[in-house]
C-alpha cells in the first residue's frame, strides 16, 4: 500500500525536468523510430517477429518519458515548465511516430491472411503477439491512406485532445468563495456532496454552480465542441457507422452489447435509484432530496473523518483476506512511494492510476488520489489500488504492448477492489449488530454503485445527445440536455428531487473529452457484481481465475474474459442479474434495516 508520506517519488525515473537524460531519452526515441523504418518497412512478411520486438521496447522508452512528465504536470498543473516540457516531448513523439511508426500497423493490416497465419504459427514471437496483431487486423477497414495516417499522427498535439489538457490547467486554476475562504473545485465538489449539513451542502452545491455558470461553462462548451467536432470529422474519413464504433470496437464490446447495458440500467437499475432515493429521504425527513443530498452521509450513524493510515490498514486487511498475492504486491507498492495522496491548489482532481512497462519489462504503477478523509474515500484508494494490482500483474505477463486492458476491463479490477474492500467492512459491520453503522455503511455502497453505473449511463446518455445533433451547441443547450438526461434517470424536478442549481455541472466533467470512456465504469461494476455471486461456488479456485483475468491484460475481449466463470456478457439477462443480484439485494436490505431502525 502507498505509505502516509504525500507525493510522488519519481527520482526513479528522471531526476527533474532538466535532467539530461531526459533529453537524451527524447532524442533517442525519434532515432529508434528512424531506424525502425529504415529496417522494417516493406520487410515485415520476413521480419515481423524482430520488429514485433523493436517497436514493443519503442513503447517502452515512450513509457518512461511520458509516465515523468505526465505525473510532474499532474502533480502541480500550474508549473510552466513541466507544461512546456510536456508540450514539447509529445510534438517530438508524435512527429517521429507520424514520420516513422504508422505503417507498421497498417502494414500488418494489410498483410495477406496466408503469410500472415504462417507467421504466427511458426513464428514463436509472433504467435506471442497473436491477441495484439489480430486486434491491428481488425480495424483494417477503418485506416486511412498512410500519409494521412502520419498527418494525422503528426498534429495530434495540436488537435482537440490539446483543448482537453488546456481544460484541466484551468479547472484547476478554479476558486470558489467560501466564507473568509476559497476552495479548489476538490474541495467544493466534495463539501457540496459529502458534509454532514444539509445546510452546508445545498450552500457549496449553489457555489459550485454559480462558479461554473460564471467562469467554466462557456470554455467547457467550447472544448467539447472542438472535441465532438473533429471525431465526427474522423469518424466519417474513417467509415465509423456511429459515434460509438470506434470506443465499442477499442473496447472490444459489439454494439450490442453495449446497447443491452444502457437499456438494462434504463428499466432495472434507474428505478431502483429512484426506489433508494425515496428512502434515503425518509431517512432525513424529507418528502424530497436536494441534488446535494445524494451522496450525503446518513444521520444514523456518526460521522467521522478516517485518517489516510487507517483507510491504508483497511484496503490492505481486505485484500489480504482475500487474496495473498494481492496483499503481497500491496507490500511491494509501500516500499515506494507511488501515492499522490491529499488534495492541494493546482493539483489534477479526482483521481487514477497510471500504470506503464518500462524498458527491460518492469511494469510500475502510480496513484493519485485527493483524499478527505470520507468512506468513499477509502473505497477510491481501494479502487485506485485495484488499477495498480491489474497494470502491475498484466504488465509482467504481456509486456508494454498488450498490458493495458480496455476500459470496461481495467474498471473491473478497480470495482473489483472496492468490492472486496466494501464487503470486508459490511461484514465488520455485521458481526459488531450495530444496525446503524451497518446501514450507513451499506448506504455509501449503494450510492457509489448507483454513481457507477446509473450516473455513468446517465454521462453516456448526455453524450450520445450531444455527438448526435451534429452541430455546436451553446453552453445554455448543453446545461438543457443535462438537464433532460438528468431527469431521464432520477426522475422529473419534484417527483424525487428538487434538483435546484444544477445546469452548470455537466462544464467540470473532463471524461467527456475522450468520447464515450464512461459507460466503462457502468461495464465494469455489473460485470464485477455478476463475478462476486459466483465467489461462493468456485470456492478456492476463485482467486486463481481472477487473477488469471487480471494477466490477460488486453489479449481478450469480454466473451473469452467470463467464459471460464460460465458468464456470457452478450446475454442481455447478464446485466439485468448485475443489477438484480448487486443493487436490487442491497437496496432490499437497507430497507430491512432501516424499518428495524425507523418502525
Amino acid at each position: 500500500m502507498p505509505p502516509a508520506t504525500d507525493g510522488w517519488d519519481l527520482s526513479g525515473l528522471y531526476a527533474g525536468p532538466d535532467d539530461p537524460r531526459l533529453e537524451a531519452d527524447i532524442v533517442e526515441l525519434g532515432k529508434r523510430y528512424a531506424a525502425f523504418h529504415a529496417r522494417f518497412k516493406g520487410h515485415l512478411e520476413g521480419d515481423l517477429g524482430a520488429a514485433l520486438r523493436s517497436y514493443e521496447e519503442i513503447q517502452e522508452l515512450t513509457g518512461r518519458i511520458f509516465l515523468y512528465l505526465h505525473l510532474a504536470h499532474y502533480a502541480n498543473l500550474e508549473d510552466a515548465a513541466i507544461q512546456s516540457r510536456l508540450f514539447a516531448a509529445k510534438v517530438a513523439h508524435d512527429a517521429a511516430h507520424g514520420a516513422h511508426g504508422v505503417f507498421f500497423t497498417l502494414e500488418i493490416a494489410a498483410m495477406p491472411e496466408e503469410s500472415f497465419r504462417q507467421l504466427v504459427t511458426h513464428d514463436p514471437v509472433c504467435r506471442r503477439f497473436a491477441p495484439w496483431l489480430d486486434d491491428v487486423r481488425r480495424e483494417r477497414p477503418f485506416f486511412l491512406a498512410e500519409n494521412v495516417e502520419g498527418a494525422l499522427a503528426k498534429r495530434a498535439t495540436f488537435g482537440a485532445g490539446s483543448w482537453s489538457e488546456f481544460f484541466h490547467e484551468v479547472e484547476a486554476e478554479l476558486r470558489f468563495p467560501w466564507g473568509d475562504r476559497s476552495l479548489t473545485l476538490t474541495e467544493v465538489v466534495h463539501l457540496a456532496n459529502h458534509s454532514p449539513d444539509d445546510e452546508e451542502r445545498a450552500g457549496a452545491m449553489a457555489v459550485l454552480n454559480a462558479g461554473l455558470e460564471e467562469r467554466l461553462t462557456k470554455f467547457s462548451a467550447q472544448v467539447l465542441n472542438m472535441v465532438v467536432g473533429a471525431k465526427a470529422v474522423e469518424d466519417r474519413e474513417r467509415g465509423y457507422p456511429h459515434p460509438m464504433a470506434s470506443r465499442n470496437r477499442a473496447n472490444k464490446v459489439d454494439d450490442a452489447v453495449v446497447e443491452a447495458l444502457h437499456t438494462a440500467v434504463v428499466e432495472v437499475a434507474a428505478p431502483l435509484a429512484r426506489r433508494y432515493y425515496r428512502l434515503k429521504a425518509r431517512i432525513l425527513g424529507r418528502d424530497r432530496l436536494r441534488w446535494s443530498d445524494r451522496n450525503a452521509p446518513l444521520p444514523v450513524s456518526a460521522h467521522r473523518e478516517i485518517p489516510f493510515g487507517e483507510a491504508r490498514e483497511l484496503v490492505r486487511d481486505a485484500f489480504a483476506a482475500f487474496s495473498p498475492t494481492m496483499a503481497a504486491i500491496l507490500d511491494d507498492l509501500e516500499r515506494g512511494r507511488c501515492c499522490d495522496i491529499f488534495p492541494r491548489p493546482g493539483k489534477q482532481s479526482g483521481a487514477f492510476n497510471y500504470s506503464v512497462v518500462l524498458p527491460g519489462g518492469e511494469p510500475v504503477s502510480f496513484v493519485l488520489l485527493n483524499y478527505q478523509g470520507s468512506s468513499r474515500d477509502v473505497l477510491t484508494l481501494a479502487h485506485e489500488v485495484g488499477h495498480a494490482i491489474h497494470g502491475l500483474l498484466a504488465g509482467k505477463a504481456q509486456g508494454a504492448l498488450m498490458a493495458h486492458a480496455p476500459m470496461v476491463y481495467a474498471e473491473t479490477a478497480s470495482i473489483f477492489g472496492e468490492m472486496t474492500t466494501f464487503r470486508f467492512l459490511l461484514e465488520r459491520e455485521r458481526q459488531r449488530g450495530d444496525d446503524p453503522a451497518f446501514l450507513a455503511l451499506l448506504a455509501a455502497k449503494i450510492e457509489d454503485a448507483l454513481n457507477s453505473v446509473v450516473r455513468q449511463i446517465g454521462f453516456s446518455q448526455f453524450e450520445r445527445e450531444v455527438h448526435a445533433r451534429g452541430r455546436r451547441l451553446s453552453a445554455e443547450e448543453l446545461s438543457a440536455i443535462w438537464v433532460a438526461t438528468t431527469e431521464s434517470l432520477y426522475g422529473r424536478d419534484g417527483e424525487v428531487f428538487d434538483y435546484g442549481p444544477i445546469r452548470a455541472l455537466w462544464s467540470y466533467i473532463g471524461h467527456f473529452h475522450s468520447p464515450f470512456y464512461v459507460y466503462a465504469y457502468a461495464f465494469g461494476e455489473l460485470l464485477t457484481q455478476s463475478l462476486y455471486a459466483l465467489q461462493g461456488n468456485l470456492g478456492e479456485r476463485f482467486e486463481g481465475m481472477y487473477l488469471d483475468l487480471l494477466r490477460a491484460g488486453g489479449t481478450q475481449d469480454a466473451t473469452a474474459l467470463l467464459r471460464p466463470f460460465g458468464l456470457d456478457p452478450t446475454d442481455e439477462g447478464f446485466w439485468r442479474a448485475g443489477i438484480e443480484g448487486g443493487l436490487g439485494r442491497w437496496v432490499e436490505e437497507a430497507e430491512a434495516v432501516a424499518a428495524r431502525i425507523m418502525p
